[in-house]
C-alpha cells in the first residue's frame, strides 16, 4: 500500500506537466481548452516537481512528507480552480493525499510525545560498572543461575533498554486478536517505562503510548492518533505499570536485579520471591526457573486489569517465556506471553515475539 500510495502521488504529479505544456505550446494537449499563460505554466511545473518531491519522502517515511504534501495540495487546488472544467477531477486526488496527510500529522505529532520522554531520558548520563559474579553472590541461587545463563556477568550493569516487538493482543478471548508492534525504552536508576504500539483494528490504525516516569503512570490508545479510545492513569495505574516496568527488568536485563531497591527471599531450587520498593510503592512476584537457569514465568497479585473505565480489578498476572535466545550477547526469550491468571481460567491477552534488544542506550 505504501508503494501504491506513493506511485499515485508521483502520478498525480505528472499529470501537472499537460499545464506546463500548453503554456508553452510544446505539444497539442486537447485535455485542456483553457488558455494557460507562460508564468502560470511554470507554476504547473513546479507543481509537478513538489509531488514528487512528496512521494519520495513518503517512501522514505519522513516526517516532513506531509508539509510537503500540504504545499503541493495547496498549490495544484488552486491551479484546478483557475481550470476547473478540465480538470476538477484532480480534486479527488487531492483530497486523498490530504487525507492521508493529516493522518500522518496526527501520528507524527502523537509519538513525538513518546520520543521527547525517552530524549529526554537518554539525556541523563550515567557510569557503566561491571557486573561481577561476586556482586551477584548474596542473590537466591536460582537467581544467580539466571543471571550467569543470561551472559550478564562481566557486561555492564544495564541502566536502560531498548526492545522491539512483534505480536498480537486482545481483550478477552471473545474478542479478535489484533496484530501490533511495538518498541520500548526502560529507565532502571530512576525507573521509567516508554513504551509506544502501533495496531490494527478492523483494517484502521491504533495507536498506543503507555508512559510511566518519576512513579506516575497513563495509557493514552488513540484511533488513528486522533480519537480516544481508552485513557487511563492513577493510583491503580501506577502500581500496575510498576509491575510492568519490573517484569520487563527480569526477564529481559537480569543483569539490573543487583538494584538495592528489590528485597529477595528464596523458596526452594527454582523459585525465589522478589519485592520491589519504589515511591511508596511496594509490588512483589515470584520468579519461576528451569534447571538450566532460564526463567520461565513471572507471577504477581499486585497487577490490575482494565476491564472498563470504572471497572478495574486486581487479578494475579503472569508471563510464561520460551525460545531463550542469543540477542546481542544476551540471552533472552524471544517469545513470551501476557495472561491474567482468572478465577475461571487464564487469559492469554498478549503474544509478543522480541525482533531486537539493546542495553545502555545512548543519544
Amino acid at each position: 500500500m505504501q508503494y501504491l500510495f506513493a506511485f499515485l502521488i508521483i502520478v498525480h504529479g505528472l499529470l501537472h506537466l499537460m499545464g506546463f505544456i500548453k503554456a508553452f505550446n510544446l505539444a497539442p494537449i486537447n485535455e485542456v481548452t483553457k488558455e494557460i499563460n507562460r508564468p502560470t505554466g511554470v507554476v504547473w511545473l513546479l507543481t509537478t516537481f513538489l509531488f514528487i518531491i512528496t512521494g519520495i519522502l513518503f517512501l522514505l517515511n519522513l516526517n516532513s512528507w506531509w508539509y510537503a504534501a500540504l504545499v503541493s495540495v495547496f498549490i495544484s487546488q488552486s491551479l484546478i480552480i483557475l481550470t476547473w472544467h478540465d480538470a476538477k477531477f484532480g480534486t479527488i486526488a487531492n483530497a486523498m493525499v490530504l487525507l492521508i496527510a493529516l493522518l500522518s500529522f496526527a501520528e507524527g505529532r502523537f509519538e513525538n510525545q513518546y520520543k521527547k520522554d525517552v530524549a529526554e531520558n537518554l539525556s541523563e548520563e550515567f557510569y557503566d560498572s561491571l557486573l561481577t559474579i561476586e556482586s551477584i553472590a548474596y542473590l537466591p541461587p536460582p537467581v544467580q543461575r539466571y543471571i550467569i545463563y543470561s551472559g550478564a556477568v562481566d557486561k555492564p550493569v544495564p541502566k536502560n533498554f531498548y526492545i522491539k516487538f512483534e505480536g498480537q493482543i486482545r481483550q478477552d478471548e471473545n474478542s479478535e486478536w489484533l496484530p501490533f508492534t511495538s518498541e520500548q525504552y526502560n529507565f532502571i536508576d530512576e525507573p521509567s517505562r516508554l513504551f509506544f504500539m502501533k495496531a490494527k483494528m478492523k483494517g484502521l490504525p491504533v495507536h498506543g503510548y503507555h508512559a510511566f516516569k518519576n512513579g506516575k503512570a497513563a495509557m493514552d490508545i488513540r484511533l488513528l492518533s486522533l480519537f480516544p479510545v481508552q485513557y487511563q492513569d492513577g493510583d491503580k495505574m501506577n502500581i500496575s505499570e510498576t509491575v510492568t516496568w519490573f517484569n520487563d527488568i527480569c526477564l529481559y536485563a537480569p543483569g539490573a536485579l543487583v538494584d538495592k531497591r528489590i528485597t529477595w527471599e528464596s523458596l526452594d531450587g527454582l523459585t525465589a520471591k522478589a519485592t520491589f520498593t519504589y515511591q511508596g510503592i511496594s509490588i512483589s512476584a515470584l520468579l519461576f526457573f528451569n534447571d538450566k537457569g532460564k526463567l520461565i514465568n513471572f507471577r504477581s497479585e499486585n497487577r490490575y486489569r482494565i476491564i472498563g473505565k470504572d471497572d478495574i480489578q486486581l487479578i494475579p498476572f503472569s508471563t510464561p517465556a520460551n525460545d531463550f535466545k542469543n540477542i546481542n550477547g544476551h540471552m533472552i526469550p524471544a517469545y513470551g506471553e501476557a495472561v491474567w491468571n482468572r478465577p475461571e481460567g487464564d487469559l492469554t491477552y498478549g503474544q509478543f515475539f522480541c525482533q531486537d534488544i539493546q542495553y545502555n542506550v545512548t543519544m
